[in-house]
This record gives structure tokens, sequence and C-alpha cells, in this order.
């Protein structure tokens, strides 16, 4: 399909720059393709209310880290040069990949130094050197520091990646290192939240509980691909980046006993809709460790997944494809406009939506 078909024009006040509080006060536009009605105006507070006794919620327990790193590039005789580094995917115990502003001023061999501010880590600094670069403003940089050690400095000196929508708004603040990170982060890897994650509040957690569902982690490391935009004109051209996620064999097996009772699955938000998927590829899911690329358009067929919770995403984006595959191209569209008329907010602090999948019902 062309890539153009996902587009859609968003007033800017919709963009929302801080989450609702209390956070599951935020709105959720039901979605239920070829129901009456198709779309109902509700609270994620409502969420336990749509679901049965024996469904499963699956949830992503990815924590962020403060991946933005501000630093300066000194060379012998050269001026100085201050750019901004985001950390993407990690290679070793003292490498990763990183998307540079401004990569074009980088070459291999430099040196930059991370930190200041007022901060303290170790010396007040952290130290790294330019390895390789790549495409999009990739670049390999190889610390002074490694292992726990290396993830300390990052802690103290970095920033927490709010998404350049909201960056260029307003500057961050001490209040995003909690309000970005979902009541269920725990495994430290994500440069982005699984933002469906962030409306969940412990009460709300015991009303979904108490509803019947039962709750299952898995983990998505959110990477580069969430920063890069679909250059291509057709998706058939467009090429997703591999995030590193894990299925325990546990959480296969209570899983898929929910479908053999006749329960349906709720993934809240797009990365376990992805790894779920990838994990059923041959049909039942299958514990699962390692990267997936799976890029899911119209015409894909879901084959475990019946019930999605995610926010509203940017025109043009894999995520929103995502969401057209689910509930259909059609029914895609007239939700999104049904959002920006009754003035929902989008994106990552925005409000939320729950899919049911073209011929499930919620």
């Amino acid at each position: 399909m062309r890539v153009d078909a996902f587009d859609f024009d968003l007033p800017p006040e919709r963009i929302a720059l801080r989450p609702a509080e209390p956070r599951e006060t935020a709105r959720l536009l039901v979605v239920r393709p070829a129901a009456e009605p198709e779309l109902q105006d509700a609270r994620v507070a409502d969420l336990p209310s749509f679901l049965r006794p024996g469904d499963a919620v699956v949830v992503n327990d990815t924590k962020v880290i403060p991946a933005r790193l501000d630093g300066t590039r000194a060379r012998d005789g050269g001026s100085i040069v201050h750019l901004e580094a985001t950390l993407v995917r990690r290679l070793s115990e003292d490498r990763w990949v990183a998307l540079a502003r401004p990569a074009k001023r980088l070459v291999p061999g430099d040196r930059i130094r991370f930190g200041g501010e007022g901060r303290t880590c170790l010396t007040g600094t952290l130290d790294a050197e330019v390895i390789e670069k790549g495409e999009e403003g990739a670049v390999v940089l190889s610390f002074d520091l490694s292992g726990p050690a290396l993830d300390a400095a990052i802690d103290a000196v970095g920033h927490m990646p709010l998404p350049p929508y909201i960056a260029a708004r307003r500057p961050e603040d001490a209040r995003d290192r909690t309000d970005y990170q979902p009541l269920f982060a725990r495994v430290e890897g994500s440069v982005a939240a699984p933002t469906a994650s962030l409306h969940f509040t412990p009460p709300l957690m015991e009303q979904v509980r108490a509803a019947g569902a039962s709750v299952h982690t898995v983990t998505l490391h959110v990477g580069l691909g969430t920063f890069l935009p679909v250059k291509a004109e057709d998706t058939t051209d467009h090429r997703m980046h591999a995030e590193w996620g894990e299925v325990t064999s546990e959480v296969a097996s209570a899983l898929n006993a929910v479908k053999a009772n006749g329960g349906r699955i709720l993934t809240v938000g797009s990365t376990p809709t992805r790894l779920i998927e990838t994990a059923a590829a041959g049909g039942a899911i299958a514990p699962y460790r390692g990267e997936t690329d799976i890029f899911i358009t119209p015409g894909y067929r879901f084959r475990a997944v019946d019930l999605m919770m995610t926010n509203f995403h940017l025109p043009k984006s894999t995520l929103v494809m995502l969401v057209a595959a689910f509930v259909g191209h059609e029914t895609q569209k007239r939700a999104y406009a049904h959002a920006i008329a009754q003035g929902y907010r989008f994106y990552s602090y925005g409000d939320a939506c729950l899919l049911s999948r073209s011929g499930e019902t919620a």
C-alpha cells in the first residue's frame, strides 16, 4: 500500500505534553469493527468492564533508560561542537549504537565528552569514541566505562528520551523521570516508553484482575525503529529495524491455555502485539527470545492477539499501519477522525483506544 494512505491532519493542540492525572482518567476510544456502535467514548478506568473472565492481559515490562546524552566534540586545533546522542541499541558491555545530531560533524576517531550540567559521575563526565558511522545519523560509540559502571554513568548524566514532538515544545524536567516510565517497568533496555502502559496504576490493575482477567508480562526493548520515519513511498519498500524481545515458556503456555479455553488475549501496546505475533508465527504461541523486525500492515492475518490497547499514533507511521491492519483501514480512518473531532489527546502522553480485531467483539 502507499504510505500516504496513512496520512492525516492533526491540529498541534491535540498533541499531549503531559499525561492525564490520575492516569486512568485518560480517555479511551473503544473501536469495534462492524459493530453497533462502532465507536464508543469511554475512560481508561472503564477498561475492566470490557474484559471477560478468562481473558489475558499482556504487558511489556521493559524499562526506559535516560538514553539522551548531551556532549561536546573537541579536536586538536579545531572548534568545539555541541551535540546530542540518543542511545538506541547496546552492542556490548561498552558499546552502543546512537542517533547523533549533528552526525555530519562526526568522523570515526572523534572523542565526545558527555555530562556536566552540575551532575557528578566519577570525574563528572562520561567519555566515548566514535567507532563508525551508519545511515540516518547512526554512530557506534565506544565508552571508556563498561558494564554496571557505564549503566550508572548513563543514569547520572542522561536525560529521558522524550519524543521529538514533545521535546520541541517544552524541555525535559524531573517529572518526566516518572511520567515516562510505565508501572510495569522492570528490565532496563528501552529508549522509548511503551506508551499504552503509561495509563496503568495499581488500583486499575486490581480491577483488571477482579474482572477475572489474568496478567502476563513479556519484554520488548523499544529501539531504533521508533525514531526513524517511513521514507518509502510504498509499505513493501520499508525495512523495520529489529528490536530484542522475550516470551518465556511459562507465558507462552499460559496464553495458549487462555486461547484453548475460549479466552481472549489483550495486548497493552504495539510492542507486545508485535512480539506475541512473532512468537505465534507457527500457529500456537511458542517461547521466543531474540530480535524481531515484524512489520504488520493491512492484509496481515493475526494469529494470537484478539484485543489491543494502544495510544493514537503519528501520521504515516508503522504504528498507525498496525492499527489499520488490526481493525481495517477504513475503520482506523473513522476512529482517528472521531478522536480528532472529539478532542482526544494524541501520542505518547495522550489518550488511548481499545481495539477489537476485525471479527472479534469487546
